[in-house]
């Protein structure tokens, strides 16, 4: 296993949600000499080093180069939020003397894949007083884990009748956490309904307060997020492909980073942004189609004495970038999906698409050739294996990317990144190869004039 892979487990076991990415992305970072933007005082020069971080949910790094950012920068940018389900503001209740916390699904899945799954809690619950409490239970082996059930096919011939979207509805992935204590004492009274009414659920409030000091009330100003529980792991005999949950899009999002550490200080700046909310749109504060990166940049530029508004548009639209998103990978069991020529293939290298979007190119970035051209000579020379895709058949579907939100302010934007087995799944897999090709695409692309 390369070192390369080994610390890409590590981050996306440790980074379960795009808080914990952004975490560790400040540590990372400022063991390479990066500073918070807004603790520098002097005017910064080339070779400096620092990151903005928007609300602990996404963040941009930039490496000052020698050239003037009017003359644009070279930007690598990918998200750190992943499908899983979130847990509504109300969710504790108790049915049937079992207890479960009410759920909403994020992002792109299929219901019926997060099923007799063990699951884990990640997030954050701010409370009234202004604290915050960190959430992880279901990662250490001591931890207990959480679940959703589903029918027992003995019982399933009415499910199995359904078209697989309404196997599971929304409503019913509803994560087990508790089971109400049932002791029939000889001085019960079965009459006393009231006092046995909800004891499962108070049970687990209980232990909430003793453990995090959480009330019910403070669900309601909580981030909390169910994911698959565990670590990720090499597969196959010949150990090529690594499976984990987040490889979408945190295989990018990892390279990027490393790509940026790694950078040296010549020609043009280096950005890497790493965001939010892209997979229900790049919406909201953190997301991509805020104005927080353009608020950055204007940091920046404040931060080396040249901010100017004319400076700031002349930057971004003389930046270019490669928006770090992954692909679909060609399933063998699934053929008549893909287009075999247009389709990315595992191991086969860093993936390159030109537009994304769905069908007649709807929400897509349409990447200007003679940028691709010029993207294809950098890799060229520097020995990087890459292919083309789309994804899927014109007419079977397709995505978005954050590229479009990037191209708004005339910059050339390309996506690029590593293909995906079982896309949007609890647990995806991805080539080792594929990442190793990512990262040096990445390295070079912050080399190019």
């Amino acid at each position: 296993m390369s070192n390369l892979v080994k610390r890409y487990k590590k981050f996306i076991d440790n980074g379960k949600t795009e808080r914990e990415c952004v975490n560790q992305t400040i540590v990372l970072a400022e063991e390479k000499g990066y500073k918070d933007i807004f603790s520098i005082k002097a005017p910064l020069k080339a070779g400096d080093k620092v990151y903005y971080n928007q609300m602990g949910k996404s963040i941009v790094l930039f490496h000052l180069g020698t050239e003037e950012l009017e003359k644009g920068m070279n930007i690598l940018g990918a998200h750190v939020d992943s499908p899983r389900l979130d847990i509504k503001q109300n969710p504790l209740y108790e049915k049937n003397e079992l207890v479960y916390l009410d759920t909403h699904y994020y992002g792109g899945i299929k219901k019926f894949q997060w099923v007799t799954l063990p699951l884990a809690l990640h997030g954050v619950v701010c409370k009234k007083d202004g604290t915050t409490v960190n959430i992880i239970i279901g990662e250490d082996d001591d931890d207990p884990v959480f679940y959703i059930s589903d029918i027992l096919p003995h019982l399933g011939q009415e499910q199995a009748k359904e078209i697989a979207g309404n196997f599971i509805h929304g409503e019913d992935l509803d994560l087990l956490v508790g089971l109400a204590p049932f002791k029939k004492e000889a001085h019960d009274d079965d009459d006393d309904d009231e006092k046995k009414k909800n004891i499962g659920k108070k049970t687990v409030l209980k232990l909430l307060n003793d453990k995090y000091g959480i009330e019910e009330d403070d669900f309601l100003s909580a981030e909390l997020e169910v994911v698959p529980a565990g670590k990720s792991h090499d597969v196959g005999f010949d150990r090529s492909m690594i499976l984990g949950y987040g490889h979408d899009d945190r295989c990018c999002a990892f390279t990027s980073l490393d790509a940026i550490l790694e950078g040296k200080t010549e020609g043009r700046t280096s950005v890497c942004i790493l965001t939010d909310k892209e997979e229900i749109g790049s919406v909201g504060a953190t997301g991509m189609d805020s104005n927080f990166f353009e608020n950055a940049v204007s940091e920046l530029l404040s931060a080396t004495g040249k901010f100017d508004a004319l400076v700031l548009r002349r930057c971004l639209r003389n930046s270019m970038m490669l928006s770090s998103d992954v692909s679909a990978a060609l399933d063998p069991f699934f053929t008549s999906l893909f287009e075999e020529k247009n389709t990315a293939k595992l191991g086969h290298g860093v993936v390159f698409n030109k537009f994304t979007g769905s069908r007649g190119k709807s929400g897509s970035n349409d990447a200007n050739p003679e940028y691709f051209a010029k993207i294809r000579n950098l890799l060229d020379k520097a020995g990087v294996n890459f292919q083309t895709a789309e994804l899927g058949k014109v007419d079977q579907g397709g995505g978005g990317t954050i590229a479009m939100f990037s191209a708004k302010y005339n910059m050339n934007v390309i996506d690029s990144g590593v293909a995906v087995l079982a896309m949007h799944a609890p647990w995806e897999i991805i080539s080792s190869y594929d990442l190793q090709s990512a990262k040096d695409c990445y390295k070079a692309f912050l080399t190019l004039k």
